[in-house]
């Protein structure tokens, strides 16, 4: 009898307990349900950090358990959050149209209500008309399932036609960093129907909720982001800690013979990349409100190509590494280009960390590269004393060596 996902997984026991022992630590310190020691604004820091490790999370299964170097998740995110975003700014400025016009003579007509929230949305990109992808931004029910059904549809079909056409390697990298790149400049317009360069903002204001103070808004989603992360977790060990995992390690490590072995390689690849993005996506909707604004530049190739440094810093191939590694990298940065890392004056030159920040995160993922290719999360490996089963010259065939040192170091 087969025991349960838990108990032959505890790492995850693990990882949910840390988890959720942090998400009530902090509660507890908060301004708003606790005893005042973390600020609102660091809770909110907290809460978006949590959503770049899920991200970190979809891109750890995709590339370090599958092989496929995604450039372009960072798409899946942003369009998570325009999606959320949409809703979230059209109910706002519904409620603040809705309020101005209740001083007119006349009740306000559903047209005239319409051309007020279209003049205040579309005004600043000189328009006046609610595109037609607008269409459902007045039901959240809609624009959640939008959250689900946009990334993972646009995942779907390019990985479709890329992985049909067997395109792998950097070739598949470059694919999906053009796709990331022409979604993007196709946002930066102003007739896109989201605003263009400015975005969407005001996403903080959460409607029907006026009367929260954001202190208490932002543990809320400190807990939607802690929940959503967890949940993540449980999926992903799930998926990589059966047979499918086995299939996919073996995609990465070696995918002609995988498909020599009678698997459909193609579905495969294409159910990840699929799952990924739309975990992508999630932790986009929850990310961009607690930011409060979303545009373009968000989507920017560059963003994923960080997403990847993060994932390599942290370990690849582990899934608690992918998320110590955007966790660290995220508030680490915060703390380098938020100016409280003091410059060092040197005399000839002030180095500050503002402007030298990308500079040592590029060091870092290279010196991780040459010298500690399991990351960060190789050191709890050493910690635990984890180390990988002796498998040479084991007897694993009718005849005695059928298992040689080369296949044992693979």
């Amino acid at each position: 009898m087969q025991k349960p996902f838990f108990i032959r997984n505890p790492s995850v026991m693990i990882f949910v307990a840390l988890l959720a022992a942090f998400t009530i630590g902090v509660t507890i310190l908060s301004q708003g349900f606790g005893i005042d020691v973390i600020s609102t604004s660091m809770v909110k820091t907290l809460g978006k950090t949590l959503c770049l490790c899920l991200i970190a999370l979809a891109m750890d299964l995709v590339w370090g358990y599958t092989g496929i170097l995604s450039l372009g998740h960072f798409a899946f995110f942003g369009l998570g959050g325009y999606m959320v975003g949409m809703w979230l700014m059209y109910e706002r400025t519904k409620a603040i149209v809705v309020n101005s016009l209740a001083e007119a003579p006349l009740p306000p007509t559903p047209n005239e209500i319409r051309e007020g929230i279209g003049t205040q949305i579309f005004g600043v990109v000189g328009g006046a008309e609610i595109p037609p992808i607008w269409v459902f931004a007045d039901s959240l029910t809609m624009q959640l399932a939008l959250v689900v059904l946009i990334p993972g549809i646009l995942a779907f079909v390019f990985g479709w036609l890329a992985f049909r056409s067997r395109v792998t390697g950097v070739y598949l990298s470059i694919l999906t960093q053009a796709m990331t790149l022409a979604l993007a400049l196709y946002l930066f317009q102003n007739d896109s129907g989201l605003r263009g360069n400015n975005g969407l903002s005001g996403l903080q204001n959460i409607p029907g909720a006026e009367g929260v103070p954001q202190s208490e808004l932002s543990v809320y989603f400190l807990w939607a982001s802690a929940l959503a992360l967890g949940l993540g977790y449980v999926l992903a060990a799930w998926i990589v800690g059966g047979k499918f995992g086995s299939v996919i390690r073996g995609i990465r490590d070696d995918e002609a013979r995988v498909r020599f072995l009678g698997y459909h390689v193609e579905s495969y690849k294409l159910f990840i990349f699929t799952v990924t993005a739309i975990i992508a996506a999630i932790a986009g909707a929850l990310y961009y409100p607690q930011a409060g604004i979303i545009n373009p530049a968000e989507m920017a190739p560059i963003a994923s190509i960080y997403l990847a440094v993060w994932v390599a810093i942290g370990g690849r191939g582990r899934l608690y590494g992918a998320v110590i590694g955007a966790g660290f990298v995220s508030l680490v940065s915060t703390w380098f280009t938020g100016g409280q890392a003091p410059d060092i004056p040197l005399g000839f030159y002030t180095v500050k960390w503002v402007d030298w920040w990308l500079v040592l995160l590029g060091l870092s993922f290279v010196l991780v590269t040459l010298f500690a290719p399991k990351g960060i999360g190789g050191l709890f490996d050493l910690i635990s004393g984890r180390i990988a089963p002796n498998r040479h010259g084991a007897d694993l065939g009718p005849g005695m060596g059928s298992l040689r040192e080369q296949e044992a170091e693979k």
